[in-house]
């Protein structure tokens, strides 16, 4: 949410829980918010608020994801966009807590959104594709024809890599049966909260009127550099990335 801040769009927020870290933390607390996001969209409407975008991302349970489905239905118009990050996965696991049946219910509401973000993992597991490791274009290709069908316009996998010592993004553009792909070096160690960065920042830029491919590749030169800054850092510590210390370059980025 900072990053969608600085990059100047304004937010309104549903809170769906509250937690005191994330959840790859053992013995972490959880506020479940379940029961305040309808009294939150029905204040909403009473109030005649719409939105130029409606992006999700971690969701707790399935009552959440019909909720979200809900919402889609009674803000979505024309001129928006639903942009829909389905974390739940990744390294070829579900993350605690999750089953394949949550992963089915996440690909109902990747059915009703206009772009939607999974890594590798996410798609395998919501399309009821083998998760392998080591793959080719073809197969890459092949998942995202296979997400498009899902019903969502643009799907961009988070996370793919060709060649060693490499990874970047691949999309696919449902309406022009048209691939983009790009890469960047890959940096020696991972944090959790990559994923959420990505996704804000290409929201963000799709808002600030970049195409999606053009959002993707700076959302992903972001993350990148919230990565590289973070493993610089003496102090640097496994809670997350340095977000902060990249919005200067973020910004200047956007600018052009």
């Amino acid at each position: 949410l900072p990053i969608i801040s600085a990059m100047g769009i304004e937010t309104a927020i549903i809170p769906t829980a509250v937690l005191s870290t994330h959840t790859m933390f053992s013995e972490f607390t959880c506020k479940d918010l379940t029961d305040q996001i309808t009294p939150i969209t029905e204040h909403w409407k009473r109030a005649e608020i719409d939105f130029d975008a409606i992006y999700t991302g971690y969701l707790g349970s399935f009552e959440q994801i019909d909720l979200m489905i809900k919402m889609f239905s009674d803000f979505k118009k024309e001129s928006n966009i639903t942009f829909v990050d389905p974390a739940m996965a990744d390294n070829g696991k579900l993350y605690p807590a999750f089953d394949e049946a949550f992963a089915k219910k996440m690909a109902s509401l990747c059915a009703v959104a206009d772009i939607i973000v999974p890594n590798i993992t996410e798609a395998c597991f919501m399309t009821d594709t083998e998760y392998k490791s080591e793959y080719d274009e073809e197969y890459v290709k092949a998942l995202l024809k296979k997400l498009s069908c899902l019903g969502a316009k643009i799907c961009i996998l988070t996370g793919v890599s060709f060649k060693e010592g490499m990874t970047g993004v691949m999309g696919y553009d449902s309406e022009k049966d048209e691939y983009f792909y790009y890469s960047h070096v890959r940096h020696s160690r991972s944090y959790h909260g990559t994923g959420d960065i990505f996704s804000s920042t290409c929201l963000g830029g799709i808002m600030n009127g970049l195409d999606w491919k053009k959002a993707a590749v700076l959302a992903a030169d972001y993350t990148s550099e919230c990565i590289r800054l973070t493993i610089e850092d003496p102090k640097g510590r496994d809670y997350g990335v340095n977000f902060e210390q990249a919005i200067p370059m973020l910004i200047k980025r956007l600018g052009k």
